[in-house]
């Protein structure tokens, strides 16, 4: 693998996945302190990621499964989570935050999903372009790059000030990010 592809990799990933460490970050504090947490959120998000890549890959192999004009309805998925989400904080009694359970797999894979559907029209030109060696590259790529966002997500829930603020709000903060990135995938799909 060059440097070139490698660079070019390590920038699409970012620039396409910058807004998941906010969302990792909230399912962390969610899942703060409750066992098998960190390993539903790591495979949740691996799950999802595995399901943008492969249709990134069919459709840059000219399969396309996806039509463009079903991506937009992606932002139902964080859309009725977060609905789902904020009707549970609005029932949550004061004081029991430990009766929110953490995140669950398929919501993280969900979420993912959904939040990266945009991402499979950025991907489908490069991997169509990049012929299969490069295409292999891109996927190991951002396969081990996402590694790391997920490091980064932990990262920032369990830091101090903002595992208190997440802790305080993160319950608010998470139906509300999640509505509105289903809004936003639904509006500007």
């Amino acid at each position: 693998m060059s440097f070139g592809v490698l660079g070019q990799a390590v920038g699409l990933f970012v620039v396409t996945n910058l807004d998941d460490i906010v969302v990792l970050a909230l399912f962390f504090a969610q899942g703060a302190g409750r066992r098998g947490a960190t390993r539903a959120i790591a495979l949740g998000q691996y799950l999802g990621f595995l399901v943008i890549l492969a249709v990134s890959v069919a459709a840059g192999f000219g399969a396309t499964f996806l039509p463009a004009g079903v991506i937009p309805y992606l932002g139902l998925l964080p859309l009725a989570l977060g609905i789902k989400a904020a009707v549970e904080a609005w029932r949550r009694e004061p004081g029991a935050e430990n009766a929110v359970r953490g995140p669950r797999i398929l919501e993280v894979a969900a979420v993912t999903l959904a939040n990266g559907g945009d991402n499979i029209g950025v991907y489908v030109p490069v991997f169509a372009t990049a012929g299969v060696g490069g295409m292999t590259a891109y996927v190991a790529v951002f396969l081990l790059l996402l590694a790391g966002w997920l490091a980064a997500g932990r990262f920032f829930a369990t830091r101090a000030a903002v595992a208190k603020a997440l802790s305080r709000w993160g319950h608010i903060l998470l139906p509300v990010v999640l509505i509105g990135l289903g809004l936003l995938i639904l509006i500007e799909g």
